[in-house]
């Protein structure tokens, strides 16, 4: 727990840092920060997991702090992307495609009901 609370730390200030960088950059009229974390995110994951997966000299804990901790408080999109894409190369193609349009649509509407719930109290 201790990595993975220490991966977590220096993930979400990473995730602030440079998510107030990128609006400083960009602007607000589109969410690019996060928009940015997402995709980096996603790749900074998949770089990871396939690079540590036949190395046995990366310990248990580095993994748990850098994918767990880290990437996780980086963002969770992209374990969401991860899994997704593991779905679909293990040949779970329905499976694959019902987590990824699922997730998304029932997310959107999560997200609505909360608003609508939040505004209502």
């Amino acid at each position: 727990m201790l990595w993975v609370g220490l991966g977590g730390f220096l993930g979400a200030n990473a995730r602030y840092l440079l998510g107030g960088w990128v609006v400083s950059r960009l602007g607000v009229g589109f969410p690019y920060g996060t928009y940015v974390i997402n995709v980096s995110g996603s790749f900074i994951l998949g770089f990871f997991l396939a690079f540590a997966q036949d190395r046995a000299w990366i310990s248990p804990s580095v993994r748990l702090l850098f994918a767990v901790g880290f990437v996780g408080a980086y963002t969770t999109f992209s374990t969401f992307e991860y899994e997704s894409v593991r779905l679909l190369q293990d040949g779970e193609l329905v499976l694959g495609a019902a987590y990824l349009i699922g997730s998304v649509v029932t997310g959107a509407v999560a997200l609505f009901a909360g608003i609508a719930l939040g505004a209502r109290i």
